[in-house]
């Protein structure tokens, strides 16, 4: 059974010129594409009428190719064109990255929109996640992530277009969720939910809805303007993390690792092309 979700108000030539471009990855690489689904603004939940489309996927090669010592390169890319981004990861290099505490995959997983997939695939692997994912490290993830968002916001000041604010903002939520949420390791990838779930002040999220509403309306490098309490929220969290992260972080235990490699074993037995 495969799952689709996809807007109806997704441009239909863009759906159809992402669906040509995967068909042709599983046909030019010889893979299979287990999951594959809509990342970036337009699924996070605050997408501008310009919004680039960003595909992301995550393959299985052939089982021959992963016993041979020269494995392909563990990522396929296309060629971005006009507001188009296809590009994904071998099933192997997801695994180990979210273990590691990587939080795109998590996000790719709980995509809203879906161009193409296997619902038991997205679950065995989200399961795997609940179970190992590295929390200290997702904590890092976000943190770094948010904060270099965060310095070019403030850089760029009255230049500074909306999606900067937002790629810095919900970084921000993502850290405020997880210490609010005891030891969960995984944050909604939805701006709007997230706002919800991590007991956002009723100012901030009313602000904040304002903004993704004003940011429907203006193409991505359209400005914007915070007010001093949403820009004392941001950083607030990120001084937050900044002192509460440990200095180090422990490895994954040996019976993670094992519960990674039997899923990753089940999975290429299963999606592994002929």
């Amino acid at each position: 059974m495969s799952e689709r979700c996809v807007p109806d108000y997704f441009d239909r030539q863009a759906v159809n010129e992402i669906d040509r471009r995967l068909g042709k990855i599983t046909v030019e690489h010889n893979v299979k594409i287990a999951w594959a689904i809509e990342s970036g603004s337009r699924a996070w939940g605050f997408p501008s009428p310009d919004s680039d489309y960003d595909a992301r996927f995550i393959y299985v090669r052939p089982v021959d190719q992963y016993l041979s010592p020269w494995a392909p390169r563990d990522v396929i890319e296309m060629p971005v064109e006009g507001d188009m981004d296809v590009n994904g990861w071998d099933l192997g290099k997801a695994i180990k990255l979210m273990l590691k505490g990587n939080a795109v995959v998590l996000e790719w997983l709980q995509s809203p929109i879906v161009y193409t997939g296997d619902p038991l695939f997205k679950h065995e692997m989200l399961s795997l996640a609940n179970q190992c994912a590295n929390r200290i490290n997702s904590m890092r993830h976000y943190f770094h992530l948010g904060t270099q968002q965060w310095e070019r916001f403030l850089a760029l000041g009255d230049a500074a277009p909306a999606k900067k604010l937002f790629y810095s903002a919900r970084p921000a939520l993502c850290l405020r969720w997880m210490r609010l949420n005891g030891d969960r390791s995984i944050p909604p990838m939805n701006f709007q939910t997230l706002l919800l779930e991590a007991d956002t002040p009723i100012g901030i999220s009313s602000e904040f809805e304002q903004l993704v509403a004003a940011k429907a309306q203006t193409r991505e490098l359209g400005r914007t303007d915070i007010s001093a309490e949403v820009s004392a929220f941001i950083l607030g969290e990120y001084r937050l993390t900044e002192a509460s992260l440990p200095a180090t972080t422990p490895a994954q235990s040996p019976e993670n690792i094992e519960r990674a490699k039997s899923l990753f074993y089940k999975l290429v037995t299963r999606y592994s092309p002929v």
